[in-house]
């Protein structure tokens, strides 16, 4: 058993589905989403196969102790070996479970993936996911202006890149 301080990464699976969809379907989480649709089971179940047949992403769920506190997904990797991630904590993951989440995903793109970069992007109004970024040594690389349309207005995305010799394991 591990220490609940210690965190790990693991291949999604199809019983953590349901799980899933409720944590992206939380308000918390979805108003953060480049996509804030309400997602329904069979609209999530035909992602989850199709990314299962494609063999594209690596889907992640991330626990600490024993307990699920989140997700995280890698994008295809480029020749170059470079991915773009994203995540969410549980909406009831205790606080400091985003920085044990970040690093657990990043441990595993860079071990187990042995990706060259990883990068990243928040809504400028993302404040917890801009510090989370920093605090994991993500570099910001530039800004988007003005590149979503949500709910009537224009919002400004961050886009952030962390090297793998940069990555200090935490």
């Amino acid at each position: 058993m591990r220490e609940p301080s210690e965190s790990m990464a693991r291949r999604m699976r199809e019983e953590d589905l349901p799980q899933v969809l409720a944590w992206r379907n939380a308000p918390d989480v979805r108003r953060f989403m480049l996509s804030q649709h309400l997602i329904s089971p069979e609209e999530h179940r035909a992602w989850f196969e199709r990314i299962q047949r494609e063999g594209t992403r690596e889907l992640l769920i991330v626990e600490s102790g024993e307990r699920p506190i989140g997700f995280a997904q890698f994008s295809a990797r480029s020749a170059g070996g470079i991915s773009e991630w994203g995540f969410y904590a549980a909406p009831d993951a205790p606080k400091g479970s985003g920085r044990l989440l970040g690093t657990a995903a990043l441990r595993h793109a860079f071990e187990t993936l042995d990706l060259h970069k990883v990068c990243g992007q928040a809504f400028a109004f993302n404040e917890a996911s801009i510090h989370m970024h920093r605090t994991l040594g993500f570099a910001q690389e530039g800004v988007l202006r003005e590149q979503c349309l949500l709910e009537g207005r224009h919002h400004d995305l961050l886009c952030f890149g962390l090297l793998k010799r940069e990555w200090i394991p935490r």
